[in-house]
């Protein structure tokens, strides 16, 4: 895929990676949809911004219709309630899955013809290194709907792939940006990531590992839980 020649549409593009993402696809030439709740928010030159909640079927279904020449979706969309799935609050718990599962699924559904009928394309989803792990911490009921976000990258990746369109997945840990300013831990540069990210989809890959954290977890999960979790005594 040569990223020059193609017309992305990225959610959540007004802050944080999304921003990143956006600004680096317009660096090498890429026309840009920049979808938002807020489109106001949105501050990049060159960039179209279009009103969005992944969560709001119908605002996904506006986006789709104003966004007709899209060849790549990049589902960057997502939330970090911080709650945890034995004893948080089920409403915030329904966000997560309803925001990295639910409303992305939305975005394919809506989406996936439209590439298709463009001839083909790519569609990127932001998944997390905490798809494949789990702290037992707040981060609960987010790395369980990454988990789920996983899932269904593989699922649609088969159904699309017939059909011209390749569906890839990041992995990566943490990123400096808002939703992280709470926790202690080392975090990437998102602008590195954002160049890792398009970098995997000029060159068509289906899975990008964009950090070492990433690439141990993947190379543990061969392991089974003693390797993940060696606190875990059989």
């Amino acid at each position: 895929m040569n990223i020059s020649q193609q017309v992305a549409f990225v959610t959540g593009a007004n802050r944080g990676f999304g921003r990143h993402l956006a600004l680096e696809l317009l660096s090498r030439g890429a026309k840009v949809y920049a979808g938002a709740r807020n489109p106001q928010s949105i501050d990049i030159p060159g960039a179209i911004p279009v009103k969005l909640d992944i969560t709001n079927p119908q605002e996904v279904a506006a986006a789709a219709a104003t966004a007709q020449d899209v060849t790549l979706l990049i589902n960057n969309a997502g939330s970090a309630t911080g709650a945890t799935l034995l004893h948080g609050d089920l409403d915030q718990i329904q966000l997560e899955f309803n925001t990295h599962f639910f409303g992305t699924l939305a975005m394919i559904r809506n989406f996936a013809p439209i590439l298709i009928n463009n001839g083909g394309g790519s569609i990127l989803n932001i998944l997390s290194a905490l798809s494949w792990f789990s702290s037992g911490g707040s981060e609960g009921a987010y790395s369980a709907a990454k988990a789920a976000a996983w899932a269904m990258t593989n699922e649609l990746r088969l159904n699309l792939y017939p059909q011209n369109v390749r569906v890839a997945g990041l992995h990566v840990g943490f990123m400096d940006t808002d939703m992280t300013s709470g926790v202690e831990a080392p975090k990437s540069n998102p602008a590195d990531i954002a160049k890792i990210a398009i970098d995997g989809i000029e060159s068509d890959s289906f899975e990008i590992l964009a950090d070492e954290p990433s690439r141990q977890l993947q190379r543990a999960l061969a392991g089974g839980v003693a390797a993940i979790y060696p606190q875990l005594k059989s």
